[in-house]
């Protein structure tokens, strides 16, 4: 009898992802359900911020004014968008609670598919081949790495070596962006804005892991409540890029940029400071690799053939929705 118990102890020992803790597939559903908020929530957030361009004749490319933020807060569509994108959150922190970061964040990339076929219909606009053929390289990319990772992905305790070095990075990255906002804010360029709040974004992902981790494991001390200030205040930075890049570009293309550069940092750092997928074998990694290159192709050709820029392709029958010109806003508060 102690024999067997032996046995057993020494083969769930052996055992790595799902089939030693099968709650890791309870995260896969709860991230898909943050994709589809925030791809709602992105739509109706990029509607507010035009909608407050037009209305106060100012231009937010080179960073929203202040006036224009409080203007946000009267825009129904803004308001909307906003408790869908908490909705996403929520979601995706609970997701966090059951599944490793290299599993839950790479899954928010099928949010673009949803934001970019959202868009079509509120434009009018729709999808061409090429933009097709990058949305399934984007969803396969992520089907196979989510695959890959359910197998071998295994949560560890944060230490707080781990924490520090993950704080001390976001610190360096804030007062880097910082700089680089105010050498190129007049510019407008909206690369700028979706990479360094994508770049955030990964980070706030992984203090959330951070801080979920310390909490299961009891571990709520002062690094902990300064990882979730730091989460907070790198949210509200994250948030203010965000609504800037609304501002000079589509938002299939601010959740194309996001949706690359947020899973590629967090994933970064779950595989080399968390140690994430410590057990993988050698031939998992190449199946990363290549299944992160999938993806980042599939989403920089979405952006390359944006339907609003190739609309004379061929062409998939979307039923067409609501336009700008019909936005029923216009009856409402200005």
């Amino acid at each position: 009898m102690l024999w067997a118990e032996l046995s057993i102890d020494a083969v769930t020992d052996e055992l790595i992802g799902f089939f030693r803790d099968p709650a890791i597939l309870f995260g896969i559903p709860l991230a898909l359900l943050g994709a589809v908020f925030m791809s709602f929530g992105a739509q109706y957030q990029h509607r507010g911020v035009t909608k407050v361009e037009r209305l106060s004749g100012l231009s937010g490319k080179a960073g929203l004014s202040g006036r224009q933020l409080l203007s946000l807060l009267t825009r129904p569509s803004w308001v909307s968008g906003t408790v869908m994108l908490g909705l996403a959150i929520g979601c995706q922190l609970v997701a966090l609670a059951f599944a490793p970061l290299i599993i839950v964040q790479p899954i928010g990339a099928i949010s673009l598919v949803i934001t970019t076929l959202l868009n079509a219909r509120v434009t009018g606009i729709r999808p061409t081949r090429q933009s097709i053929a990058a949305i399934i390289a984007c969803v396969g990319g992520v089907f196979i790495f989510v695959t890959i990772a359910a197998f071998f992905a295994t949560e560890n305790p944060v230490t707080e070596r781990e924490t520090i070095i993950i704080l001390s990075l976001l610190a360096v990255l804030l007062v880097l962006l910082g700089g680089v906002w105010l050498w190129l804010r007049q510019r407008g360029l909206p690369l700028f804005y979706i990479v360094a709040a994508g770049m955030i974004y990964g980070f706030v992902a992984t203090l959330a892991k951070v801080v979920i981790e310390r909490v299961k494991a009891n571990d709520f001390d002062w690094l902990t409540i300064l990882s979730l200030i730091a989460m907070v205040a790198a949210v509200t930075i994250g948030a203010y890029f965000v609504q800037t890049a609304y501002a000079v570009g589509p938002p299939d293309l601010v959740i194309a940029g996001l949706t690359v550069v947020d899973p590629i940092v967090a994933v970064l750092i779950g595989l080399t400071i968390l140690q994430e997928a410590a057990n993988a074998p050698l031939w998992a990694f190449f199946g990363f690799a290549i299944a992160g290159a999938i993806a980042i192709t599939g989403v920089f050709t979405l952006a390359r053939y944006h339907p609003q820029m190739k609309s004379e392709s061929q062409e998939i029958p979307i039923k067409r929705g609501s336009t700008p010109a019909s936005d029923p806003e216009d009856d409402h508060t200005h």
